[in-house]
C-alpha cells in the first residue's frame, strides 16, 4: 500500500489561531528577552548564586527532547524496521525546531546575543561550551539533509548512511549536554558521569512525549486517519523509555549515597529541599513517571487516546520539573568548600540560594517554546511532512512510500 505525503490543504481558522497564538507568546518572549537586555538580570530570579533560571529549563530540556524526537526517524533509518519510515519526516522536522527553539533562549537570555559570531570563532577547546557550538551547527545540518534524503527521490541512496550519521551525532549532542553538568566539578548536585547517558535516555523520553503529542494533534485538527496500531507501538516504546529514566534517577540517588560528602545534598533534594523536594517526589517522579506508566498500561486507559495524549503530557511537565530540580536545585545548595570542616565568610556560605522565577523569565521560556511550534506548524502547512494516512495499513512491512 502506498503512502502519499501531503501538506495540509485549505484555509483551517485553526491552523491561522494556532500560529496566531504562537506567534503573540514568541513576540512576549522577545519582548521579555529585551527587558531584561535593557535593565539588566535585576529583574530577574537570578543571582551570583544561582546563575542558570528558569529560561535554562526551558532551554535545556528543548534541546535534550530535539535530540530524541528524532529517534522515531532513527529508528526506521538504522534499524530498519520499515513501519516508522512515514513518520520520519516529522521526526526530523521537530529535532530542528526543538533545537532552534531552545538555542534562541540561550541566546537571547546571554545578552548581547550580536557577539554570538564571537563565540562561534573564537574556541576553548578545553570547554565542554565550546564542543556544543560543532554539536548544535552539525545537528542542525545533518537533520537538514537527512530531511532531503527523505523527500527527493533523487538523493534517497543517501538516506541510510546520512541516518547513521545523524544518529551517532545525536547521541554525541545529548552526551555534550550531559557532560555540562557532569564536568562541573564545583557543584556537588553535578561531577558525575552518570549525567551523560541519563540525559540521552531522557532524551528519547521527552522526545518522543513530544512527537506524541505533536502527531495526534495534527491528525486531529487536519482529520486525517491516524492508526490504533501507530499509537498503540509509540505508546508502548514511550513506556520502556519511562521506566528506563525511573531506573537511571534512582541510580543516581543510590549512586549519591554511597558517598558520604553526597548525604546532605540528597537529604536536601529528597527530604528538606522545600520546592525542589516538592517539584522531584510529586512533579518528576509522581506525575512525570508513575502516573504517565498508570495511564500508558492499564487496562482501563490504555486504549484511551486521551488517556495517552495526557500521558504524554504529564511526561513534558515531569520534565521540565526534573530539569528545574537538577539546574536549579543544583545550584541552590551551597557548595561545600571544605567536606567535614566548618567554614565562614560574607560569601553565603552554607546558605541555601533562594530563586524565585520572574515574569520576564518565563515568558522567554515559553517563547522559546512557541518558536519551535510556530515552526512545526508552519512547515506542516507548506510542506509534505505528514502522510495523508496513517491508518492501520502502514503495518504492512512492505508498503511503498510515494
Amino acid at each position: 500500500m502506498q503512502i502519499v505525503f501531503r501538506e495540509l490543504e485549505g484555509k483551517s481558522s485553526t491552523y491561522y489561531g494556532l500560529l496566531g497564538g504562537l506567534g503573540l507568546l514568541a513576540l512576549l518572549g522577545l519582548f521579555a528577552a529585551y527587558q531584561m537586555e535593557h535593565h539588566g538580570h535585576i529583574i530577574t530570579g537570578m543571582t551570583n548564586q544561582v546563575v542558570w533560571g528558569i529560561p535554562h529549563v526551558f532551554a535545556v530540556f528543548l534541546i535534550v527532547a530535539a535530540s530524541g524526537v528524532l529517534n522515531v526517524a532513527s529508528i526506521a533509518t538504522v534499524f530498519g524496521k520499515q513501519f516508522y519510515k512515514p513518520l520520519a519526516p516529522l521526526s526530523a522536522l521537530l529535532a530542528i525546531a526543538l533545537l532552534a527553539g531552545g538555542l534562541m533562549v540561550l541566546m537571547l537570555d546571554l545578552g548581547r546575543a550580536d557577539r554570538l559570531i564571537v563565540a562561534m570563532t573564537h574556541y576553548n577547546f578545553k570547554s565542554v561550551f565550546a564542543w556544543n557550538v560543532f554539536l548544535y551547527t552539525g545537528f542542525f545540518t545533518l537533520s537538514a539533509i537527512y530531511i532531503w534524503t527523505m523527500m527527493d527521490r533523487k538523493v534517497a541512496a543517501f538516506n541510510k548512511p546520512v541516518g547513521f550519521a545523524a544518529f551517532f551525532w545525536r547521541l554525541s549532542l545529548t552526551t555534550g549536554t550531559g557532560s555540562l553538568f557532569g564536568f562541573l566539578v564545583a557543584r556537588q548536585a553535578y561531577d558525575t558521569a552518570l549525567l551523560a547517558p541519563m540525559f540521552i535516555i531522557m532524551s528519547f523520553c521527552y522526545g518522543l512525549a513530544v512527537y506524541l503529542l505533536v502527531l495526534m494533534a495534527a491528525y486531529s485538527w487536519s482529520k486525517r486517519p491516524l492508526g490504533d496500531v501507530v499509537i498503540r507501538r509509540l505508546k508502548n516504546l514511550l513506556g520502556v523509555f519511562i521506566a528506563a529514566v525511573l531506573y537511571f534517577v534512582a541510580v543516581y540517588h543510590l549512586t549519591n549515597f554511597y558517598f558520604t560528602r553526597q548525604h546532605e545534598f540528597e537529604r536536601f533534594i529528597l527530604l528538606d529541599g522545600g520546592i525542589y523536594t516538592l517539584l522531584f517526589w510529586i512533579g518528576q517522579i509522581l506525575l512525570g513517571g508513575v502516573v504517565p506508566l498508570i495511564l500508558l498500561y492499564a487496562p482501563a486507559t490504555r486504549q484511551s487516546r486521551s488517556a495517552i495524549a495526557s500521558a504524554c503530557l504529564l511526561v513534558v511537565l515531569g520534565g521540565l520539573a526534573q530539569m528545574y530540580v537538577t539546574i536549579i536545585g543544583g545550584q541552590a545548595f551551597p557548595l561545600q568548600m571544605f567536606p567535614g570542616m566548618v567554614e565562614s565568610s560574607s560569601f553565603f556560605d552554607g546558605v541555601i540560594h533562594p530563586y524565585v522565577p520572574s515574569l520576564p523569565e518565563t515568558l522567554l521560556g515559553l517563547g522559546g517554546v512557541a518558536v519551535a511550534g510556530a515552526m512545526v506548524v508552519f512547515a506542516i502547512k507548506i510542506l509534505r511532512f505528514l502522510p495523508e494516512s496513517l491508518d492501520d495499513l502502514v503495518v504492512n512491512p512492505h508498503h511503498k512510500s510515494g
